[in-house]
């Protein structure tokens, strides 16, 4: 294999996509643990539900656009219910109680698929409009790709935004310091509990149907990933954003690079990748438990 700087762009590129999908993952998760201190299980499974909603909406309006924001939204509105109806019940009896109900809940909502859509998985086509390849004077690459690391940076950088310049994202970062001092100031912190988880599974319901065109759409889809987006949290940092995202894009181009030198090590890239950042730092890269960095 000949090195050239158009491959090293292209699979740069491919680990820049793989890693925006991992960053919207894994930021809805860090978003869930640092401030409800849940560790989500069910995070994968909202995952495939969203890829699900955007199939099923592009079958009835042949929209890529309408397909993103049913996801995002309906992957929003159902973990909203979730958190309202299940997960509030066991905020205070320690943190096995939530993690055994989400761990319950991924494979009631897996199973539930299975049994509407059946195992076999559904197909989605690249939307025509980003189908083509494009040349950027130093190398091609595939416009599918190009929009993806495009979104991703945009929507960090309004999360961002929300979470640093609104008074919204300062009650998240004071309640994911300390739930007490948001109760004296007399804000309800279930509905800052409330809009966090829906934002955390929303993100992961987009990232779904971001991934089916790439990924394929099937009910076991996101077991696979959740292992992926633990590993991103874990070395980012637990409960950092920044680091999730940095972590996240950092994953995406090991993978990329090592199926490109040797494929069948790619799995266990990520794994290696996680035991040297634990032995070296084991706070993650921009880690502080329980904080929102």
């Amino acid at each position: 294999m000949q090195w050239t700087i158009d491959l090293i762009f292209q699979q740069a590129a491919a680990g820049l996509a793989l890693g925006s999908i991992y960053v919207l993952l894994a930021v809805g998760l860090t978003l869930i643990f640092g401030l409800l201190n849940v560790v989500n299980f069910s995070h994968g499974a909202f995952y495939m539900l969203g890829a699900y909603l955007g199939f099923v909406t592009l079958e009835y309006t042949q929209s890529f656009t309408a397909a993103i924001v049913v996801a995002a939204l309906g992957g929003a509105a159902i973990g909203g219910l979730f958190e309202r109806f299940l997960i509030r019940r066991l905020y205070g009896k320690g943190i096995d109680y939530p993690l055994l109900l989400t761990f319950g809940a991924a494979y009631v909502i897996v199973d539930a698929v299975r049994m509407i859509f059946g195992r076999e998985g559904v197909h989605v086509d690249t939307p025509d409009a980003l189908s083509e390849v494009i040349d950027l004077g130093f190398g091609l690459l595939p416009g599918y790709r190009l929009f993806l690391i495009g979104l991703c940076l945009g929507l960090v950088l309004l999360l961002w935004l929300l979470l640093e310049r609104t008074r919204w994202g300062l009650i998240i970062r004071a309640g994911a310091q300390d739930g007490t001092i948001i109760r004296i100031l007399g804000i309800d912190i279930s509905r800052v509990w409330l809009m966090a988880f829906s934002l955390g599974s929303g993100l992961a319901a987009l990232s779904g149907i971001l991934a089916a065109p790439m990924r394929g759409v099937h009910p076991d889809m996101g077991s696979a990933i959740l292992v992926d987006a633990f590993v991103v949290t874990v070395v980012g940092g637990m409960g950092s954003l920044s680091g999730a995202v940095l972590a996240g894009l950092l994953i995406g181009m090991v993978v990329s690079f090592v199926t490109l030198l040797a494929p069948e090590f790619q799995e266990l890239s990520i794994y290696v990748l996680m035991t040297l950042m634990l032995l070296a730092r084991p706070q993650g890269l921009l880690g502080r438990r329980g904080a929102l960095g």
